[in-house]
């Protein structure tokens, strides 16, 4: 499997307190990903969302696009220690689409349309901070950025924010995604460099 190498940027000197240990801003938006970009046309793309009993929910793109949308503004981090200020998405929070789901799970295990995976823990999707986004600066949000929609994590590391987003499988017991299974931390908190598992 091809990994593409990571970005390194123009580096430039940044007030204390601004970047996460370890990080260094960019203007670009460095495109990395760990095989082909998938290409998904909206009228076939779907989002399912199963809790641990088996309980099955799936929107289409147009069902999606029809659910209150939000606006956040965050930064986000790379594991390979770059970071943008300022990033403006569109999409619809996690909350909207957990309203109602009777779960007892603590994990999610998200996966993508060309099969990667990663871990997260339910309770970092809720609360307003996280979306599955679908604009990105004003325009849709194109494949190599995780079009037609990527899930958006901005606390945690930005290999958990996955791309291509096709379900949402919530586990009883944490089960590890692509990176993680090869040594990447579990959790992935920029401010505390949980890159590797040990960190």
């Amino acid at each position: 499997m091809a990994i593409s190498p990571g970005f390194q940027g123009r580096r430039r000197p940044v007030a204390t307190g601004l970047l996460p240990p370890g990080q260094y801003p960019t203007d670009d938006f460095p495109v990395l990903s760990t095989g082909p970009t998938p290409r998904v046309p909206t009228e076939t793309w779907e989002l399912s969302l199963t809790t641990e009993d088996g309980t099955h929910r799936t929107w289409s793109w147009d069902e999606m696009r029809a659910l209150p949308h939000a606006r956040p503004t965050v930064d986000i981090h790379c594991v390979t220690k770059w970071s943008k200020f300022g990033t403006s998405w569109e999409g619809i929070s996690l909350d909207t689409l957990l309203e109602g789901v009777e779960t007892t799970a603590a994990y999610v295990l998200v996966h993508s349309y060309g099969g990667y995976t990663t871990n997260v823990p339910l309770a970092d999707l809720r609360g307003g901070r996280a979306w599955i986004v679908f604009d990105f600066d004003g325009e849709p949000l194109r494949p190599e950025h995780g079009g037609p929609a990527r899930l958006l994590v901005p606390h945690l590391y930005f290999w958990k924010s996955a791309k291509w987003v096709r379900r949402l499988e919530l586990l009883t017991a944490e089960k590890k995604g692509f990176w993680e299974r090869v040594g990447y931390h579990d959790y992935g908190d920029p401010w505390r460099e949980q890159r590797y598992e040990g960190d």
